[in-house]
């Protein structure tokens, strides 16, 4: 990890090109063993790239190229995957593959990703803490790599401008049917001015259905004020004994004196969840079915294929 001296205060109305990104890879992975017992579950192929990169992709084109990844053990991979093999960049380049090798290179030319282990498992709060020193006291996004959003559906760029305008922390949420809330952050909210933008009053993590204040659940898109990482320092364990990013919000949330609240923009578009098995193959059908090179081949097969099932 490269250490940040930019420890001063900084506006909330930075530029987002300016903003750095977390993305916390620490997670062991159990749900796909033996997959993931010596490959991290973000390396998984989603189609012909890993999991990790849509997400990378997804932070440069909103203007953040200042990446930090929490990782654990086991994670060489990731540090691989975005670095230059020249071993490779030389085969493809003699055997004249350039479509390739432009994908090759294109993976190490993405962004300036700094790494950091996150050492004790103790939960995405303490993933976001160990982000601290890097990203001082600045406005910062947080991308959780299970959550695939689809390509051009805008929803980091608007966070990014909400954030710039309210001077808050902004969550992305997402309706769900309400027999999944016990799954998810749920959020309690109070309508805005704003179309599909709401004020975050309270957070619940995993609530039961009958105890949900809503249906809006947090997905992994947020972008934070730097006032989180003091509360996250003092967050005692939660949930499952782990130190819970929710439970920090639910404190900014509470009063908006400090740091502008919690708002969340309410997302309606398209978005993979790659969390388990089940999920993580219907996100692959879906982005192969809608790509120009494999969506017309691949969904002719997928339709016979399901004919065949009746």
């Amino acid at each position: 990890m490269h250490n940040n001296d930019g420890m001063a205060n900084i506006s909330s109305s930075r530029p987002s090109n300016a903003l750095k990104a977390v993305l916390p890879v620490a997670g062991l992975g159990t749900r796909f063993l033996p997959a993931t017992k010596a490959l991290p579950k973000e390396m998984l192929p989603v189609v012909d790239k890993p999991a990790i990169q849509y997400v990378v992709e997804e932070a440069v084109a909103a203007g953040l190229r200042d990446i930090l990844m929490v990782t654990g053990r086991n994670k060489a991979p990731l540090e691989n995957h975005f670095d230059r093999v020249p071993i490779v960049e030389n085969l493809l380049l003699q055997k004249g593959d350039f479509a390739r090798l432009d994908a090759v290179n294109h993976a190490s030319n993405l962004a300036d990703i700094h790494y950091v282990r996150q050492g004790n498992p103790l939960g995405l709060g303490h993933a976001v803490l160990r982000a601290w020193q890097h990203v001082g006291q600045a406005p910062f996004a947080v991308l959780l790599g299970d959550d695939i959003i689809g390509e051009g559906e805008g929803l980091l760029p608007h966070m990014l401008e909400q954030q710039a305008t309210r001077g808050a922390s902004i969550i992305a949420l997402m309706e769900v049917d309400p027999e999944h809330v016990p799954m998810y952050g749920i959020a309690a909210v109070e309508p805005t001015s704003e179309n599909d933008v709401v004020r975050v009053t309270g957070l619940v993590e995993k609530p039961s259905k009958e105890a949900a204040p809503s249906n809006l659940a947090i997905i992994g898109r947020y972008v934070l004020q730097p006032e989180i990482f003091p509360i996250l320092e003092h967050t005692a364990p939660g949930r499952g004994n782990e130190i819970q990013l929710t439970d920090a919000l639910q404190v900014l949330a509470a009063d908006e004196k400090i740091a502008g609240g919690v708002y969340g923009v309410v997302f309606r578009g398209k978005r993979f969840d790659t969390g388990d098995r089940l999920d993580y193959l219907k996100a692959v059908v879906q982005i192969a079915s809608g790509r120009e090179d494999l969506g017309p081949d691949f969904t002719k097969w997928l339709t016979s294929f399901v004919k065949t099932l009746g």
